[in-house]
């Protein structure tokens, strides 16, 4: 299984793929796209109840276009890539406009990775991390890590 950022990549791709965006910007915008997602998701795990939001979002039980990850990711998308980039107002508005569809894409990302029987915080670390079959007991120490990274942002 890809990782989640992987997912995103290969969805923003596939959604500009009609879309006449400056050859010598295209790279930044993909990955703006992306990191904007992952930041948005990021942001949301930090505050409380976050986790649940994402849960919704992953599982499909939120709705992309409802959730306020979604937004979050929208905005971030508008303030850090389209102004930084310069792009044509019209160019950024379409953009934006790919990323309930790009996160609607995640509904269902989200399942049992751990084995044991729901959908929690251990599922998320090893979706976050590509879905390798670590166990439990190393998960610990990863979502130590990926938590004191957000909570230090």
């Amino acid at each position: 299984m890809a990782s989640i950022t992987d997912f995103i990549l290969k969805q923003a791709t596939a959604q500009t793929s009609g879309i006449n965006i400056p050859s010598n910007l295209k790279d930044q915008v993909l990955g703006g796209l992306s990191n904007s997602i992952i930041g948005s998701l990021t942001q949301t795990a930090a505050q409380p109840s976050g986790i649940d939001q994402i849960k919704g979002l992953l599982t499909g039980k939120t709705s992309a276009a409802a959730s306020p990850i979604t937004g979050l990711a929208t905005n971030l998308f508008a303030n850090n890539i389209v102004k930084k980039l310069g792009l044509d107002a019209n160019l950024g508005s379409t953009l934006s406009g790919l990323i309930p569809s790009i996160m609607g894409k995640l509904s269902g990302f989200l399942k049992d990775q751990d084995g044991d029987g729901d959908v929690d915080i251990n599922d998320i670390i090893i979706s976050l991390k590509g879905g390798n079959s670590q166990k439990k007991s190393s998960l610990l120490g990863t979502a130590t890590s990926i938590l004191g990274g957000i909570l230090r942002k």
